[in-house]
This record gives structure tokens, sequence and C-alpha cells, in this order.
């Protein structure tokens, strides 16, 4: 049975899950990056962990200022700051994840699974050839020179 999972559904499946919950990111970007030997799919694990692990540690903060904001006795002016930050914050999140999959679904580079990597392997044996027939003419000019 062919499978359907080419890199650019494996990338938007490591995005989709950094933004559901850092939980599910660890569990797929750690498998990701500790089992996967595609490149692609490692750097795209890293990039997504580096996004989520910043986005965690801005709700982090805007929690414990929350928390000093609640110590204080809710401060309207504050709670109201708190409150659009956290908004403009949430549209942030939402819109840099939806960008990192289009792109990664719609403007990446073509999947692995259908690049022409054997095509790679003649290249290198054709210039194993052209090495080889030049050192049977360097030999060959040799010994006409010898005569």
């Amino acid at each position: 049975m062919k499978s359907d999972w080419n890199n650019r559904w494996k990338k938007a499946f490591i995005w989709l899950s950094g933004y559901l919950s850092i939980i599910a990111f660890a569990v797929v970007g750690g498998y990701v990056v500790v089992k996967c030997e595609d490149k692609e799919l490692r750097k795209t694990a890293k990039t997504a962990f580096i996004v989520t692990l910043l986005f965690t540690a801005i709700d982090v903060f805007m929690s414990l200022l929350s928390r000093i904001n609640a110590l204080a006795g809710y401060n309207l002016v504050f709670t109201n700051v708190i409150s659009w930050i956290n908004f403009v914050l949430f549209l942030a999140e939402i819109a840099i994840y939806v960008f990192a999959i289009v792109v990664v679904l719609f403007v990446g580079n073509a999947p692995s699974a259908e690049k022409n990597e054997p095509a790679e392997q003649p290249v290198a044996e054709e210039k194993k050839e052209s090495a080889e027939e030049e050192n049977k003419e360097i030999s060959s000019d040799e010994e006409t020179e010898d005569n």
C-alpha cells in the first residue's frame, strides 16, 4: 500500500502539533529529531520547537503579569491591557502557525519521496568513468611516447 504521508504533510503535522500542545509537540517533534533520518523534517521540527518555545515563554510571562495583577488588587486598566495583549498574542500565534502550515504545504520544496536521488548516482558513476578514460588516455599517450 502506497503511503499518503509525504514530507509536506509530515511537516504540516509537526507545525499543527506545536500549535495544539507543547506535550503533543514533544511527542511528535521528539520522535522526528530522534528517529527520523530526513534532514528537512529535522529542520522543520527544530524550527517549530523554537516557535513553540517562544510562545510558551510569552504565555508564562503573561501569566506572571496576570498573577501580579491579582496580588495587586485587580487594577482595571492593567487588567484591560493584559486582556488586549493576550488577544493580540492569540491572533499572532494562530497567524504564525497557519502561515507555517500553508508554506510547508503549498510553497515549500518538493517532498523528498518524489526527489530522484538515484539520478545522482549515475552522475557520480559517469565522473568515475570519465576519470578512468582520462587515465587510460594518459597511460596510452605515455606508452606511445616511450616507443
